[in-house]
Order: C-alpha cells, then sequence, then structure tokens
C-alpha cells in the first residue's frame, strides 16, 4: 500500500482496478476508508480507484491534533498528485462530502467531476446538526452508547427492521470512540465549507437523504444551492445511502461521472 508524507501526516492509500479512468473516494468519520469496500466492484471495471486513509482513521498516521478541512482536502489531492492520476472522478461521502469539495476548490486541476453525498456547509446553519455533533462527542465515555448512537442515526428506521437485530447489533460495533474517530466529530462539528465553495469549477452532483438523521437533507439542499450548476438527486434513505439503496446510488454516480 502506497503511503505519503503529506505536512506532519503520513496517508496511506489503496489503489484497486486497472480502469483507464480514475476515481477517488474520500471516506467519512470513523475508521477509514474500509467503508467502501462493498461498492468497489461496480466501479472497476470502469476506473482505477484511489482509497486514501486521512487523517484520524485508524491507518493514518500524525501528530495527534485537532484537524482542519483543509488538511484533509490536501491529502486527497496529494494522493492523487502520488499517484500520477489526475486530472481525477472524487466522490466524497459525509465528512467526505465536504472534504471532496474542499479538494476541488483548492486544486481545480485536479478533479475532473465531483460527487458530494450527505454532506453540508456548516453546523452552525442548523442547530439540529450542531447538537447532534456535540451530543456524540458527549458519549465519548460510553462505547456502546457511541456506537448506538451512531447506529441510530445513520439509517432509517425501515432499514434497520429489515435488516434485524443482529446485523443492528453488529452495526453499534462498527462506530466505536477511538481518538481519531473524535477528531472527525470535533472537526463535523467546527468545519466550515462556505468560503471555499465559489471556487469549485468542477462539474458537481449532490446527493442527499430525504431521511437522513445524521445530516438532516435540509442541509445537502443547502449545499447543492450554493454551488450553481450542480446536479442534485435525492434516495428516500438515511444518511448511509450507500448500504440503504447501493444499486441505485452506484448507478447515479456512474451515470453522472460517465455524461
Amino acid at each position: 500500500m502506497p503511503t505519503i508524507t503529506v505536512g506532519t501526516a503520513r496517508i496511506p492509500y489503496r489503489v484497486v482496478g486497472d480502469g483507464p479512468d480514475t476515481l477517488v473516494l474520500v471516506h467519512g468519520t470513523g475508521p477509514g476508508s474500509g467503508m467502501w469496500d462493498g461498492l468497489l466492484d461496480s466501479f472497476t471495471d470502469r476506473y482505477t480507484v484511489l482509497l486514501p486513509d486521512l487523517s484520524g482513521s485508524e491507518s493514518a498516521e500524525d501528530d495527534g491534533g485537532p484537524l482542519a478541512l483543509v488538511t484533509l482536502a490536501a491529502q486527497v489531492n496529494a494522493v492523487i498528485d502520488d499517484a500520477g492520476r489526475g486530472p481525477a472522478d472524487v466522490v466524497g461521502f459525509s465528512l467526505g462530502a465536504v472534504v471532496a469539495t474542499a479538494a476541488a476548490a483548492l486544486r481545480p486541476d485536479q478533479v475532473r467531476r465531483l460527487v458530494a453525498t450527505a454532506g453540508w456547509i456548516s453546523s452552525e446553519q442548523d442547530e439540529y446538526l450542531r447538537l447532534s455533533f456535540a451530543t456524540w462527542l458527549s458519549l465519548a465515555g460510553d462505547p456502546v452508547a457511541f456506537g448506538r448512537y451512531a447506529t441510530l442515526t445513520a439509517f432509517s428506521r425501515d432499514f434497520l427492521n429489515r435488516i434485524g437485530r443482529a446485523a443492528v447489533e453488529a452495526n453499534t460495533a462498527y462506530m466505536q470512540p477511538t481518538s481519531g474517530t473524535l477528531r472527525h466529530i470535533a472537526l463535523d462539528l467546527a468545519l466550515d465549507l462556505g468560503p471555499l465553495l465559489p471556487r469549485v469549477q468542477a462539474p458537481t452532483l449532490v446527493i442527499g437523504c430525504t431521511r437522513d438523521a445524521t445530516v438532516p437533507v435540509e442541509n445537502t439542499r443547502r449545499l447543492h444551492a450554493a454551488l450553481p450548476g450542480s446536479a442534485y438527486a435525492e434516495f428516500d434513505t438515511g444518511h448511509v445511502v450507500l448500504a440503504e439503496e447501493t444499486e441505485a446510488y452506484t448507478k447515479t454516480v456512474r451515470d453522472f461521472l460517465g455524461a
């Protein structure tokens, strides 16, 4: 696995597939790029996929300090540079959607097309969102409650009932209050994408989730409105549309990137 130094951080990234085009998948809050593994087969026929593990993920190494949006965005751009695969299509989910958008703003030459899924501009625009992130942080001392809260807000009620109790309980173990994940949530709470939005030049698709209890869809709609000319799609799912509507989601992304 290639590993690069970006500032004080050591950032590993995976390279999957050998398609003619390049796709970068940017993970959200939590352990790292493994969140995309179930979708890779949907892209590797067309793309060489780059999967960075950014600061705060389990595989990255850095000084452990507070994270900044521009820092993670610079790591995404550095991976594209290191792989020699730019310009690339970039898809981000949740915090990764915000980071991917910032990467497109900071290096317009690096991002051909952008997909921002379940992203937002700033928690200061929504008291629910601000309180939700703050509540999640406050549960750091109770790993069981932390994981249950993450699961409860990540998925729709219908999806949780569909997968059943064993799968629901297994999901609660995925998101744990590691120091890196807590740094991600602190960034979720503090970031402000607004100043970077006028610098985004890449054709962009914003994807919202109607029943999103992590990032209420009004925030994603606001992101779309702040990117003139961006396309918009919305799924009737909870936050993790990748799991709830995998085939429809990947088709929507592929159709946009291939247009």
